[in-house]
């Protein structure tokens, strides 16, 4: 139950996937929305068991031949992710779609998928399931178990596509290794983000985003202190913890019980506490093309609250608290005047003020909800997934927790942190208990 601590790893080969078709060159800016993600890299894995009896599929080379066939022809359609970042004429990142292609690894690892301590994805995850992105934007990795079972994993640069892109291309890329008709086309229309004449927009977005060049030097490295775990919330739990605030959302009602325990586990020394919530734009911007957008369309309005005055706050006032500063960001003026702010100061790049931080502002974190994770639609041919996760210990200043579905589809959640220990034992040491350890008797137990 407990898992297997260590566990080794051997690389089989390489190669880059291409595009099956020629892809006309040429240079795709970035959007005003991209540009205000730093570079960094994002993970996801799904895990697979082995297909049971004579599978067409049975075998594990069986299965890297169609991920990599898919792959090729999943790379016409959705070229970004074959191409390269380069710098344009002033120094900002933009995609040149030159089909460089995937870097496919294919690996076997001496563990069963019984054995993996999943909860620990330090140990059991980074660097070992999910692969290290050396160049383009997407970089594939499948890794065979010693139990046959296979675990594939993507690292795409954030620059390029947020995790609701990255969603897109998964569940397109298995409807084409099953010979089935894309569900979505992916849009690469950057004139749906395109500032307004005049530029307009409200001065509170100096608080939530700042050019790079204002940011002081950082207090400390949060990453430095921070650990990656996976824990999982029963429905039950996640329903119970609502019923208190019935209100609010159960994202809003979940945001507010970890600001609270970021409060416990805030040092004496800390008078604030600080909680964003990542919202998607695409639903709030009144053009129904933005449903099939690839790229990024994401803010991150945040708030601030004395750490004392949170510890005294029941759950239900926490999150009136979380819907108050959450709500003016989930309107179009919102994200129509971001862009316009991002115009304002390009080509100087800038970030969300709560990723950077500052160091009188105290403990943060932020939530993104990842309940549009397709864990259960990725399906290549040999059954769907067992578990799924992503994988993304940003190096901001702040926290970054992720709740996303579980793979048993029983209304249960999968919840990845990025958080500083600390924070991680306040949230075990909580009574009643909400987030509990993932264990191989969780995710490899079908739900009846």
């Amino acid at each position: 139950m407990g898992g297997s601590e260590e566990f080794t790893i051997d690389v089989k080969g390489s190669e880059t996937v291409v595009a099956v078709l020629p892809v006309q060159e040429h240079r795709l800016p970035l959007s005003n929305l991209d540009l205000l993600l730093p570079a960094m890299d994002v993970g996801v894995f799904l895990c697979y068991r082995k297909p049971e009896g004579k599978h067409f599929h049975s075998t594990f080379a069986s299965m890297v031949s169609l991920l990599k066939a898919s792959l090729a022809q999943a790379l016409v359609t959705y070229y970004p992710f074959a191409g390269q970042v380069v710098a344009n004429s002033v120094g900002e990142p933009e995609l040149h779609c030159n089909n460089r292609g995937v870097d496919f690894v294919v690996v076997f690892a001496d563990v069963e998928l019984r054995e993996l301590r999943l909860c620990n994805p330090d140990d059991s995850v980074e660097g070992k399931l999910v692969p290290t992105k050396k160049e383009g934007v997407l970089c594939v990795q499948a890794t065979e178990l010693k139990c046959g079972s296979l675990v594939l994993a993507c690292t795409f640069d954030h620059r390029v596509a947020d995790a609701y892109s990255a969603n897109m291309f998964l569940v397109a890329w298995s409807e084409i290794a099953m010979m089935k008709p894309l569900s979505r086309l992916p849009s690469f229309r950057r004139s749906l983000l395109t500032p307004r004449h005049p530029l307009q927009f409200h001065p509170s977005f100096d608080r939530l985003f700042v050019p790079v060049s204002s940011l002081p030097p950082p207090k400390h490295h949060y990453s430095d202190q921070a650990v990656n775990r996976i824990y999982y919330i029963a429905a039950a739990d996640i329903n119970r913890m609502q019923s208190s605030a019935k209100r609010r959302t159960k994202i809003v009602v979940f945001t507010a019980y970890l600001w609270r325990v970021l409060a416990k586990a805030a040092a004496p020394e800390d008078r604030w506490c600080r909680m964003g919530v990542v919202v998607d734009g695409r639903s709030r911007l009144g053009n129904a093309a933005m449903s099939s957008y690839f790229g990024n369309v994401l803010s991150i309005p945040y708030g601030r609250l004395n750490v004392e005055s949170l510890r005294r706050m029941e759950l239900a006032e926490v999150a009136e608290v979380v819907h108050g500063w959450l709500r003016p960001g989930t309107t179009e003026e919102h994200f129509r005047g971001l862009v316009d702010w991002v115009e304002v100061h390009r080509p100087e790049p800038a970030v969300a003020r709560i990723y950077c931080g500052e160091a009188d502002e105290g403990p943060g974190s932020v939530v993104s909800s990842g309940r549009a994770f397709p864990v259960a639609e990725v399906e290549f041919g040999w059954g769907k997934a067992a578990f799924g996760s992503y994988h993304f210990p940003w190096g901001g200043s702040a926290g970054y927790v992720m709740p996303m579905p579980s793979a048993k589809g029983n209304g249960d959640w999968v919840v990845y942190m990025h958080l500083q220990k600390k924070v991680v034992e306040a949230l075990e040491a909580e009574q009643p208990p909400v987030l509990r350890p993932l264990t191989p008797d969780y995710y490899l137990t079908d739900t009846n």
